[in-house]
């Protein structure tokens, strides 16, 4: 059963009603046939009009809920014969990233991208997706074995951010951080990143300095939480919702800045509600991208890499 969010109470409350009525009419001796269906039509008008009007912090909580597609359902469903490798020939393996070879479509590629989890206890065995110095290691190994074997590089964000602990810190997150970003800039094969949930930080930008960013339409791409912006900003978190608003992390303001490229649509209620649906469009989205960048030649990836990234905001 879906999880419903706060904001979507009114949906909640009227499948409340739905299920009631199906359950009272088990035995068969009522027929609730015409009632349920416009109930189920009240519901959808309901949940049109809702993510018709989403406010930047609404949006913030559907790019976090729990039932969202990770990077295990992006590449079950779009990456055939994938074949993970792990570590970074330096310290050890970490699960925040998750990275390999495989084909999209027919075509070999290097993939990566941010694992959440989806319980408890993958959401811990992953670090909720929050990547230490060895998961940004590691994607730098796969990006530099994708330019050796001239195999495109497609990266799927999800991560509140880089792993904040002291051992982080001990180990070189800051420079992982900058080496794994220097890494997608100096590529000279395509790469394609879709911001797939939450885009956080410094942590996102290291998977996402590509040639095309794609992003779902309902995803978040920020330089800082909206709870840590209000906690700077104005000492408490309660006020999240009103730095979501003013750092424009939605998908429609970073495209009219230029950080992304392409919004992809989401099915009616969020990715979560049909993963399969959002899945398929953005690998539509995609492949067409893909495709277009792979005529062009080492030199003009870099050039076009260098010339998104200088004119951002412009």
């Amino acid at each position: 059963m879906t999880t419903f969010l706060e904001f979507e109470k009114p949906v909640a409350e009227l499948k409340t009603r739905i299920a009631d009525l199906r359950d009272s009419a088990d035995d068969g001796s009522i027929d609730i046939a015409a009632e349920v269906e416009r109930l189920e039509a009240k519901a959808e008008r309901q949940l049109r009009d809702l993510y018709a009007r989403l406010t930047p912090w609404q949006r913030t909580q559907v790019a976090r809920h729990p039932e969202r597609p990770h990077f295990k359902d992006y590449a079950a469903a779009l990456i055939t014969d994938f074949t993970p490798l792990a570590g970074d020939r330096n310290f050890g393996e970490d699960a925040a990233i998750t990275g390999g070879l495989g084909r999209f479509r027919g075509r070999p590629v290097v993939v990566m991208g941010h694992e959440k989890g989806n319980d408890t206890t993958s959401r811990l065995r992953h670090n909720f997706g929050m990547a230490k110095p060895e998961g940004y290691r590691k994607a730098i190994r796969l990006m530099k074995l994708a330019d050796q074997f001239r195999l495109p590089v497609i990266t799927f964000v999800d991560t509140a951010g880089a792993f904040p602990g002291v051992e982080a810190e001990e180990r070189g997150q800051a420079e992982a951080i900058a080496r794994s970003t220097e890494a997608c800039l100096s590529l000279g094969v395509p790469m394609i990143a879709a911001v797939v949930g939450e885009g956080g930080s410094g942590g996102a930008i290291a998977l996402a300095a590509a040639n095309r960013v794609l992003m779902f339409e309902n995803a978040i791409y920020s330089v800082i939480s909206p709870e840590g912006c209000a906690s700077i900003l104005w000492r408490s978190a309660d006020k999240a919702a009103d730095a979501a608003e003013a750092m424009r992390i939605t998908a429609a303001d970073l495209k009219r800045l230029n950080v992304i490229d392409r919004i992809v649509a989401e099915p009616l209620g969020g990715a979560h509600r049909d993963p399969a649906a959002a899945i398929a469009t953005l690998g539509d989205a995609m492949e067409e991208e893909l495709s277009a960048l792979s005529a062009m030649t080492e030199a003009a990836l870099l050039a076009d890499r260098r010339r998104k990234f200088l004119e951002m905001s412009a």
